[in-house]
């Protein structure tokens, strides 16, 4: 065995004479613990916090979607369809229309995307979990169903045709126009159902049949805005994408549901990272415990240093062994940090301790990466705890000993 590391073991399991050292070894022990778990802790809840929010988001994003980088729409011609049937992975895709509207009803105006869809877009989303009242719009019909947000401020319900909805978009083309009529294509619709996903989907969006999209807009046999599309779970994505790219190629984007959301996962992930950042200071500040201890252990300990080094052992020997009682401390409080941490968000996880509102527990979630970044930055900073401390020991030092 290692010298310097059985000597060190030694170290850590016996106690000191003088009982002051031996409540500040526990101390500087206590903080680590409790620094490691409160990191694994917050980490785990922020986990569990985003997995909540983009757990709503995901419920109308695809798995892919692919525009066209030249314009708002294209052709979806029978040669492009037909590659696309045969790419691996694919289970279904929609055809989607999409624009900038004006709804209004009753004098009241709001300004919306209607989205128009096919019957494949149940297949591609999961419609049902959305639906907050009413029902799901049937293709070929007029009807239309909007966001919780769009239905408040237009004051309209479901199925209520002593209400009449008018969806507006501009007509293509340039030149005066003299009257609303020239100025706008326009159709009258019937809402048969409010959905609520969030705050900005609910006020922004009007989906109706493909057909209601396709005639408001004008658009060709074909002409689309996007697909949406979902893959068999038992494909690898990544291969499924560069396929996709292949298949499309430079006229055309495809984006994961990822890339859909940039600005939220780009949020979400800083607020991560700074999160990470604050309780790590935290875990810096407890283990200044550690070097604390180890430089109060080596003062106690000098008796011991400079017989050790008459007898043989080298300065830099001596010194691993201060470092190792550090990394040692720093890497066994590190665990039981840990387990501790995850005794607390299992037991959230499984009784709700914490309650947001009377019927939402805290969110948690157990990601083995997070067990992963709590260890390693644990030990990192114990390797730089334990260096600094155990850097005092110099010759001078064991010889006055």
């Amino acid at each position: 065995m290692n010298f310097s590391l059985y000597i060190a073991k030694r170290y850590l399991r016996s106690k000191s004479s003088n009982n002051a050292i031996n409540i500040i070894t526990y101390i500087a022990l206590l903080g680590v613990i409790l620094g490691a778990a409160a990191l694994f802790i917050v980490l785990s809840g922020f986990s569990g916090l985003k997995e909540f929010t983009l757990e709503f988001t995901s419920l109308i994003d695809p798995d892919f979607k692919i525009e066209s980088t030249t314009g708002k729409s294209f052709v979806l011609d029978k040669e492009l369809q037909t590659k696309l049937d045969n790419v691996d992975g694919l289970a279904f895709y929609s055809k989607v229309i999409e624009e900038r509207v004006m709804a209004s009803s009753d004098g009241k105006q709001i300004m919306a995307f209607i989205k128009g869809v096919d019957e494949n877009f149940k297949r591609v989303n999961p419609i049902d979990s959305i639906l907050d009242d009413g029902s799901w719009l049937e293709q070929n019909t007029p009807q239309i169903v909007t966001g919780y947000g769009i239905a408040r401020n237009l004051s309209i319900g479901v199925l209520d045709y002593s209400k009449s909805i008018s969806v507006y978009v501009p007509k293509p083309g340039k030149g005066q126009v003299t009257n609303k009529n020239q100025a706008f294509n326009s159709l009258s619709t019937i809402n048969v159902g409010v959905f609520a996903v969030n705050e900005t989907v609910d006020n922004s969006y009007i989906f109706s049949s493909f057909s209601t999209a396709k005639n408001l807009l004008n658009y060709k046999e074909n002409q689309i805005s996007s697909l949406e599309i979902k893959v068999n779970n038992i494909f690898n994505k990544d291969d499924f994408r560069a396929e996709l790219e292949s298949v499309f190629g430079k006229k055309f984007t495809v984006k994961d549901t990822s890339q859909l959301n940039e600005a939220l996962y780009k949020m979400l992930n800083t607020e991560n990272l700074i999160v990470y950042l604050i309780f790590t200071l935290v875990l810096i500040i407890a283990l200044f415990n550690v070097i604390g201890s180890i430089i109060m252990m080596i003062l106690d300990k000098r008796n011991n240093l400079s017989t050790l080094y008459n007898v043989g052992a080298t300065v830099p020997q001596i010194r691993q062994i201060f470092f190792y009682q550090g990394l040692l401390m720093s890497v066994f409080g590190g665990f039981i940090g840990l387990c501790l941490g995850y005794i607390i968000i299992q037991l959230q996880y499984s009784f709700s301790l914490i309650m947001l509102t009377p019927n939402l527990p805290y969110p948690v979630a157990i990601y083995f990466q997070n067990f992963v970044i709590v260890f390693v930055t644990i030990t990192i900073l114990g390797v730089i705890a334990s260096k600094i401390a155990s850097s005092r020991i110099t010759k001078n030092l064991i010889k006055i000993g």
